[in-house]
């Protein structure tokens, strides 16, 4: 019985196999097809098209995903180089600002040499206190820095040392003379350059409205002049002859009528400091 089981079975499969070719020779010989056919073909079809479809979608679905990671890995490439880029040029555009303000700074030093024997010493402003009348800078006692040293920037003077630790010191500021506290008390003693002589005064203030210096102390027959440039005498024992300080652009009566006081202007600017020199004068 097992074995007519058998026989049955792959009979009829030899049966079905047979059939199928002779549907295909006919279909080839005929040139149409028959409903059956035209049944399973399009059910093949179907099929297909259910099983294709999703799969076509999902396999575009991930080749979009990967050229969108593409994408997102290009343009996070592209943005790490513009950041760079960016932070490049403006450090470019520091260093060449800087640059430029060392070349004037030495040109100032290598002209002031020419005239004088005083030593320049240069220095990073750290920080402004006291509402800038007062800035931090970067030398101290271990730099040979003493009190009352002046400093200065290229422009012209812009105060004194009053504090050293062993790296950084205090300066005061020529903004931070008033009446109160002129300088510990200090006031600047100045010459004027004039053409034919010099005339003499002492800058006791500084005026926070108006941003000028005031210089009192001046003999009516002095012979300064509005345009006169300011500088510093040497008679003060503070700061050394021939630091420029600014210009005259007024001049007029003092109290009692006694004495003549003078606006100056001052050539340094006091807002945007970052490299100032401390003037060591040899000791005689």
């Amino acid at each position: 019985m097992k074995l007519l089981g058998n026989k049955r079975l792959l009979i009829l499969m030899l049966g079905l196999i047979c059939f199928i070719a002779l549907m295909g020779l006919t279909f080839g010989k005929r040139g149409y097809e028959t409903w059956p056919e035209k049944f399973v073909k399009d059910s093949i079809s179907w099929t297909q098209g259910l099983i294709y479809k999703p799969v076509g979608m999902i396999t575009g679905f991930f080749q979009d995903v990967g050229q969108l990671w593409t994408i997102y890995e290009e343009n996070k490439v592209l943005r790490g180089t513009l950041s760079r880029y960016a932070r490049d040029t403006t450090r470019l555009n520091d260093l060449e600002l800087q640059n430029q303000r060392l070349q004037d700074a030495l040109g100032f030093t290598e002209r002031q040499k020419q005239m004088n024997q005083y030593k320049f010493r240069i220095a990073e402003v750290v920080s402004f206190v006291q509402q800038g009348k007062s800035i931090t800078i970067n030398l101290g006692e271990k730099d040979n820095i003493r009190p009352n040293m002046a400093v200065i920037s290229v422009e012209g003077l812009i105060g004194r040392v009053t504090e050293v630790s062993a790296f950084y010191s205090n300066v005061q500021l020529l903004t931070g003379i008033d009446d109160k506290a002129a300088l510990e008390s200090k006031a600047i003693s100045v010459t004027v350059k004039t053409k034919e002589n010099e005339s003499f005064g002492l800058i006791e203030k500084y005026d926070p409205e108006a941003g000028k210096l005031v210089m009192t102390k001046i003999d009516p027959n002095d012979p300064l002049q509005v345009g006169d440039t300011v500088i510093t005498s040497g008679k003060g024992l503070v700061f050394p002859r021939g630091i420029e300080v600014g210009k005259v652009i007024e001049r007029r009566e003092g109290d009692f009528g006694i004495t003549h006081v003078a606006t100056i202007e001052p050539f340094a600017s006091f807002n945007h400091l970052r490299e100032v020199f401390v003037v060591e004068v040899p000791e005689s």
